[in-house]
Order: structure tokens, then sequence, then C-alpha cells
């Protein structure tokens, strides 16, 4: 199961040739993240009431084609992996007509406010399995 998030391409993000910059992407695959978070309850502020911050702590994107001013893209996101105290989400970034623009997949970390590791609230990692692959 994943979740979908739409998003506008806006001109500010576009480089000197009218193509999204490579850097946005990163920001576009985030939004997508903490818009489900805050779906599901636990935005990040909630979280932080709770000791708790989601950090990511890697990052890959894969393009596959350009994305272009004025085009609504829409991020799916799902939980590929749970582990004790992170998780690996699985997107994609999908154009109009449904191609893949590109792909992320990110590994978040569950911390306390000083930034140790420590395992995810159970009734957050109880919400995130409902979006594993």
């Amino acid at each position: 199961m994943s979740a979908s998030t739409t998003i506008k391409v806006r001109f500010h993000e576009l480089d000197p040739n009218g193509h999204v910059n490579h850097g946005v992407y990163a920001n576009y695959f985030e939004t997508a993240r903490i818009e489900l978070l805050d779906a599901l309850g636990f935005g990040p502020s909630v979280l932080a009431e709770r000791g708790v911050h989601l950090v990511v702590v890697e990052l890959r994107i894969r393009f596959r084609r350009a994305a272009r001013a004025g085009q609504t893209l829409t991020v799916q996101t799902g939980i590929k992996e749970l582990r004790r105290a992170s998780s690996w989400w699985s997107q994609r970034l999908l154009d109009d007509d449904g191609e893949v623009i590109a792909e992320a997949e990110v590994r978040s970390s569950a911390t306390d406010p000083a930034g140790r590791p420590i395992r995810p609230p159970d009734d957050l990692a109880e919400k995130l399995a409902t979006l594993q692959d």
C-alpha cells in the first residue's frame, strides 16, 4: 500500500534549461513524507512533543526523465522495510501521464532530542506497517 501526494512544479524550481533542478527532487520527496506523517497523525510537531525526531540518514534518487514548469506531479510513498530504529521508504515521482520521473529510497531513523537512535513509538510503527509494500 502507498500514499499519494500531488505537487505542482513552480518556476523558481527550474534550472536554466527549463527542467526541475535535481536538488528540488529531494524537497518533493520530503514534502510527500511529511504530508503522509501529518495525515497519519504523526507530523513533526506531534513527534517532537513526544520526544521523537525522524531524520533522514540516507537518500538515493534515480532520475528517469525531466520534470518541467507547470506539470502536476504525483509522489507515491510507501514503506519498504521497518527496522528497530529505522525504516526504508520507497518513493516514486510520476508525471501527468503516469510516467516515472524519478525514484527514491530513503532511510529514516528515529532519534531522541539529543540525536540518539530510539525505537519509534508503537502506534507510529503500527501505522507505518500499513504502508509496507
